[in-house]
């Protein structure tokens, strides 16, 4: 069974960075997917950035630039490095995974393709 547990979320002025961690055990094999979600109060989920076990990583148009997703083989552990943070921006955050599965550009950032969820961390940017 995959947890994921989510960190680093926080108040930062816009402009600002952020790096979130999301610390995953469980999720053995070589073959699987991983992403970054958000939800804002009163919209739905959406995904800002994934990545399958081939390493390659995929972005919606509006965060290409700002987000990097990374995981940390060794340490178990996915990030997602936000820079240039706009109020926009604020909304609770998610890592997501599915094991033995590996997703297209396109399907990493889709919210029906994983099965495991972390709880969520807030991040809030002000103007």
């Amino acid at each position: 069974q995959v947890q994921l547990v989510e960190s680093g979320g926080g108040a930062v002025q816009a402009g600002g960075s952020l790096r979130l961690s999301c610390a995953i055990s469980g999720l053995t094999g070589s073959t699987y997917s991983v992403g970054w979600f958000r939800q804002a109060p009163g919209k739905e989920r959406e995904g800002v950035a994934g990545m399958n076990s081939g390493g390659t990583p995929s972005y919606p148009d509006s965060e290409k630039g700002r987000f990097t997703i990374s995981l940390d083989n060794t340490k178990k552990t996915l990030y997602l490095q936000m820079n240039s943070l706009k109020p926009e921006d604020t909304a609770m955050y998610y890592c997501a995974a599915r094991p033995w599965a590996y997703c297209t550009p396109v399907m990493c950032l889709r919210l029906d393709w994983y099965n495991s969820w972390g709880q969520g961390t807030q991040v809030t940017v002000s103007s």
